[in-house]
């Protein structure tokens, strides 16, 4: 049974928490703890849950009396778990059921689920698929995007993370790149000595709800590493180990302008979330490490602070590969993203000296809910950025038109805009079919989005900061 069709399954069930008088954003929450329960007892990783408080405990209590022997569950697993994850997983756990009959509906609905697809997906991507429902129905989007995993694949594909290495998300979500970084890892193509040395996984997540889908995620695929409940644009991160990889989708948008002080190592402040995030990014990396970020594209021309901070990664790194990415893939963000793969150079290595840019997104559908991304579009990108994950393969412009090395002089000569572009459009603007509710939710959020700019402006002109 597919990712989708489970999703559809467990979305059905949603109706039983509404008739016990709960609000969508908490019924998803609820799901998730069953969820839990059951793909741990699907994958073999219940030993590590306390006596008493697996699935089959659960259900085995079937009838009046269910409710209360599911809030002691949670308790336990919360307090008692000898597993440290587990405890934090279930810290301070509550149910919003009230009722012994909708718990045992919603417990069997979940029984009766065929898992025998989905147990190498995770609980990740079933609750992904749930957001994305949940967000259609609301008509003003769940406030976060998740990476398709197709594109995710990719990523993961270009950068080859090796057994051993430390791989960081800094802004991990439900811990989507760094478990397909360990599928890659555990796939028989990787060295058969890969189970001897574990990777370490490094994730930081500032949503509680999404750090403890992270965890479960983490705790479900066995990953060895470190989750913070944190933001990656503070002193949270000081103490982690400096990563081999970095893959990351941060969050788009503006700085709030919260009260906690942001990190002191970042030489260019900006209210732009995104260009924080690639400073950290490149600052983070060890010598020879690499990295892939999806940015929208204001961070390619943006002025001021934009173009400082690009200069600088240009300088300091090996910006090798820039993908163009086609339209529509991030439901209810009507933006246009690229990803940026560079190497920070060891010692007596050199700095960017030309960029290739694949253009995936010229000439391309508009992809949407009925036209979705998928693996057969990257083909011609795997092809042309070749084997090397350092992006020092080979590379012939003349295999693929959508494929163009700049110079960095040439770069330079652009005051350092890699908003690149070279082939002409020869399909005409595609009429608008996506379905009314994915129109206004993306409208709602571009003005969510403007908004919260205005706002992020007007703070810090009040306080003599720079808006760049």
């Amino acid at each position: 049974m597919s990712i989708s069709i489970i999703s559809k399954r467990i979305w059905s069930l949603c109706h039983v928490l509404r008739d016990d008088g709960i609000v969508y954003h908490k019924y998803l929450s609820e799901l998730t703890y069953l969820l839990f329960l059951k793909i741990a007892s699907e994958t073999g990783r219940e030993d590590l849950l306390p006596v008493g408080c697996r699935w089959a405990d659960l259900t085995s209590h079937a009838g009046r009396g269910m409710l209360s022997h599911y809030r002691k569950m949670l308790t336990t697993l919360g307090e008692d778990s000898p597993h440290q994850t587990v405890r934090e997983i279930f810290r301070f756990p509550t149910t919003v059921f009230s009722h012994d009959e909708n718990l045992q509906k919603v417990v069997r609905g979940i029984d009766a689920i065929d898992w025998h697809e989905a147990k190498d997906d995770g609980l990740g991507a079933i609750y992904e698929g749930l957001l994305q429902r949940s967000a259609s129905e609301a008509r003003s989007g769940a406030g976060q995007y998740f990476t398709p995993r197709s594109l995710v694949d990719v990523m993961v594909q270009v950068l080859q993370p090796r057994p051993g290495e430390v791989i960081q998300d800094p802004a991990a979500g439900t811990g989507g790149f760094l478990i397909s970084a360990h599928d890659y890892i555990m796939a028989d193509k990787i060295a058969p000595g890969r189970k001897k040395k574990a990777p370490i996984y490094q994730a930081v997540e500032i949503e509680s709800d999404t750090y403890r889908l992270c965890l479960m995620n983490m705790f479900l695929h066995d990953m060895q590493g470190q989750v913070i409940h944190g933001d990656a644009l503070t002193e949270d991160v000081s103490d982690l180990l400096p990563p081999d990889v970095i893959i990351a989708n941060p969050p788009f948008g503006s700085s709030a302008g919260g009260a906690r002080a942001r990190r002191s190592d970042l030489p260019h402040p900006t209210s732009n979330k995104q260009l924080l995030f690639l400073q950290h990014i490149y600052l983070a990396l060890k010598p020879g490490g690499r990295a892939a970020v999806v940015l929208p594209d204001n961070v390619l021309f943006e002025d001021g602070a934009g173009r400082r901070i690009r200069k600088h990664l240009l300088d300091t790194c090996d910006v090798h590969t820039l993908l163009r990415l086609p339209t529509g893939i991030f439901y209810a963000a009507d933006v246009k993203t690229s990803v940026l793969i560079f190497v920070r150079p060891r010692q007596g290595e050199s700095a960017t000296n030309q960029v290739w840019v694949y253009d995936l997104r010229t000439n391309m559908p508009r992809f949407r809910k009925g036209r979705q991304l998928n693996s057969e579009v990257f083909a011609g990108f795997l092809k042309s950025f070749g084997s090397d994950p350092l992006g020092r393969s080979s590379r012939d412009a003349s295999a693929d038109e959508r494929f163009k090395p700049y110079s960095r002089e040439e770069i330079a000569k652009r005051d350092d805009n890699l908003d690149l572009r070279w082939l002409n459009e020869g399909l005409k603007e595609e009429v608008d079919e996506r379905e009314p509710d994915e129109i206004v939710a993306s409208i709602a959020q571009m003005l969510r989005l403007a908004l919260s700019d205005v706002e992020t402006a007007a703070s810090e002109l009040e306080q003599g900061t720079d808006v760049d």
